[in-house]
């Protein structure tokens, strides 16, 4: 077997390699080819140096990478990674570095910041990517914006203003069994969600060597698939699992000589502690210069502090101190170990097997072959006090201490299995999960699908169906206006729900749903929560209050009251202020995409989904109706003949602005159709290596 470079044509990569090694190599170098501007940023958020050429918008971010000794944890990982995964990693970065200086001398991105002068990867610079795309995935900085509310408004407040509500979880996966599908065989189908990045989070690859053979998704600079693939005869997906296994611990910290200590539940322990230096681009392209910056950087028995140090520069202070615990620095282990058996799965079995090298982030999966389903949650969870999953844990305490690891549940999947971050799905491991109608009405959709074609389950993703709706409309019906008022009431408790963007009735929805945020942000008995809360900026969309009640006001209009909120009036209010809203939803829901700099180089879209639908293209109500959250990908794996599957990203396979490729998939992922799977043999031939 030659090794080999084909694209299809989407531009998508299909490689092939004579052996595993081999073919890792080849993967990074297409990487760097495709990917270089993406890899680099995220090399420079692992290392926290993306002050140093974006200047002082990345300095939270270089504070915190610090702080929580991101590199660091890489470095620890890869130093305990056995041999085979090592050389495994050791082949994709030496790749990579073939694939760097002519790519980056070829940035867009790189040359405007005169940044084309890249240095070689290290070693651990895989995973410190891949933690770089999950320290801020889970709970931790909830948990902060819990210990706000619980300190200013008292615990019974916390649920209240809690997540469960429109949260920004809106993945879906969809294990169904052969007995429920035309062929005879299962089908698993699903759209991770995450913030909408270009180029995209995942990138599509098509993996061929002896004993592989794998389409799946894989995070740019990691090697293998890791959350999505199909390998012929198996196939899996996942979803957030919305475990809680991130702690943070309040810290008493004292200076004695010129050393750190904290007090652990034995006593005064010595801390870790030393500083380092950032460097601070300057905003004036014409007169390059740089500031430094200080940051201090304390390790605990319970781990780094990650508030409360923060420098000067960022003009904060009062945050309290804590420290961050996480499965994948207690364990010095980043799940690494899983990805050369994923990669050779054959069977439900394996699959499972590989997982159980998995830490972090807890993912819920689904997985089939020709024999039948599973469902099983992948990860690590600590074994501690239920309260720590709701506030920080205290240092000195030692109840407060890990105990050991959960069990993670699984099970055969006889008929249907349904995963929206919902708590059914969810393993009682954490305490908030995403509101239930996203999962009922994907459960109705394949339920009433039945036989399932491939071409049937890819129409689930695209379901409008807004289920707060429900939630607001008891509210809606009770509310005395007359006028405008009581004619747009009238209007949305005859709508269908359905928030499409051509629909007029989605956007007064909307419309009123930010009114009645703005109106319960204003409201006396939440008035300590605008106070600034010290903490970092990078900190800020979980801390920010109308933010927050955007997430919650379902919540919020059930159980208001229980603050002393009239709510009724706020639904009165609201209604008068939204009467006069015309236009479409996709006047005000467009794509809005991040990128490390300011130009994402795609064209405005109108978008049809909201934040608790099916398809859930997320805003943040009270913020902006704008979408920068959504489906980052979608597949659906045939089990029978996977040339019936398809997959889709929001933008493209090329991270450059200019190639045919960057963003060609955009109108297949707006109108909710896939990329048909190409088999190796089916793509023409391009590119041989020695």
């Amino acid at each position: 077997m030659i090794t080999e470079v084909r694209r299809d044509a989407w531009g998508i990569p299909h490689l092939q390699a004579p052996d595993v090694l081999a073919l890792a190599r080849l993967q990074g170098r297409v990487t760097a080819e495709d990917r270089v501007w993406q890899i680099e940023l995220d090399r420079w958020r692992m290392e926290g140096r993306t002050a140093e050429w974006l200047g002082e918008a990345g300095l939270a971010w270089d504070v915190f990478a610090r702080q929580v000794r991101l590199e660091a944890t890489a470095r620890e990982a890869y130093d305990r990674l056995g041999p085979e995964t090592r050389a495994f990693v050791d082949a994709y970065v030496e790749g990579v570095n073939e694939g760097l200086p002519a790519a980056a001398a070829g940035s867009t991105e790189l040359r405007r910041l005169g940044a084309t002068d890249v240095r070689a990867w290290e070693p651990w610079t895989s995973l410190g990517l891949f933690w770089v795309a999950h320290v801020l995935f889970a709970s931790f900085p909830t948990k902060l914006w819990r210990a706000t509310v619980a300190e200013r408004l008292g615990p019974e407040a916390v649920g209240l203003l809690g997540v469960e509500g429109e949260t920004g979880s809106g993945s879906n996966a969809v294990a169904v069994a052969g007995r429920h599908t035309t062929s005879g065989r299962p089908l698993v189908a699903g759209d991770p969600h995450r913030l909408l990045e270009i180029p995209g989070v995942y990138a599509q690859v098509h993996l061929r060597c002896p004993g592989v053979d794998v389409h799946g998704f894989t995070f740019p600079g990691v090697p293998g698939v890791q959350h999505f693939a199909h390998a012929g005869p198996v196939a899996w997906g996942i979803t957030n699992a919305m475990a809680d296994y991130q702690d943070l611990y309040a810290e008493r910290l004292r200076r004695v000589d010129d050393r750190w200590e904290a007090e652990g539940p034995d006593g005064w322990e010595p801390v870790d502690a030393h500083e380092e230096t950032l460097t601070v681009r300057t905003p004036d392209p014409s007169t390059p210069s740089a500031t430094t910056v200080t940051v201090t950087c304390l390790r605990t028995s319970r781990g780094p502090v990650v508030t409360g140090l923060e420098p000067p520069a960022l003009d904060v202070h009062g945050a309290p101190t804590l420290s961050l615990r996480v499965p994948g620095q207690v364990l010095a282990d980043l799940g690494f170990e899983a990805l050369l058996p994923l990669l050779r799965a054959r069977t439900v079995a394996d699959v499972e097997a590989a997982l159980e090298h998995w830490v972090e982030p807890v993912n819920s999966v689904v997985v089939a072959d020709a024999d039948g389903a599973r469902h099983l949650l992948a990860g690590k969870v600590p074994d501690r006090e239920d309260a720590l999953t709701l506030h920080p844990g205290r240092a000195w305490v030692a109840g407060d201490a890990w105990r050991g690891w959960r069990e993670m549940p699984r099970r055969d999947v006889p008929d249907v299995e349904v995963n929206a971050n919902d708590r059914a799905s969810g393993g009682g491991l954490g305490p908030e999960y995403a509101p239930p109608q996203r999962a009922r009405r994907l459960r109705e959709l394949v339920l009433a699908s039945r036989p399932v074609t491939p071409e049937v389950a890819r129409g689930w993703a695209t379901d409008t169906r807004l289920g707060s709706v429900e939630v607001a409309r008891p509210h809606l019906a009770t509310a005395a206006v007359d006028g405008a008022a009581a004619a747009l009431r009238d209007r949305l408790l005859a709508w269908d729900a359905h928030v499409d963007a051509d629909s007029e009735e989605a956007a007064a929805f909307a419309a009123w749903r930010t009114a009645l945020v703005h109106w319960l942000a204003d409201q006396e008995p939440l008035a300590p929560l605008r106070t600034p809360t010290g903490h970092s900026p990078l900190f800020d969309r979980w801390l920010d209050l109308p933010a927050r009640i955007g997430l919650a006001w379902e919540t919020l209009l059930t159980r208001g009251s229980e603050l002393g909120i009239d709510v009724l009036a706020g639904v009165r209010a609201a209604l008068e202020e939204a009467a006069g809203t015309t236009g479409p939803w996709g006047e005000r829901h467009r794509l809005v995409p991040l990128h490390g700099l300011d130009d994402p180089a795609t064209p405005e879209v109108a978008l049809s989904g909201d934040g608790n639908c099916v398809l859930a293209t997320s805003s943040v109500p009270g913020v902006t109706d704008r979408c920068s959250r959504g489906p980052v990908a979608r597949y659906v794996w045939d089990l029978a003949d996977r040339t019936r599957s398809g997959w889709v990203v929001p933008f493209g396979a090329a991270g450059d602005p200019s190639s045919a490729h960057h963003h060609d998939q955009l109108p297949l992922w707006t109108a909710g159709q896939l990329v048909p799977l190409v088999e190796w043999d089916d793509v023409p031939t391009q590119e041989e290596h020695p």
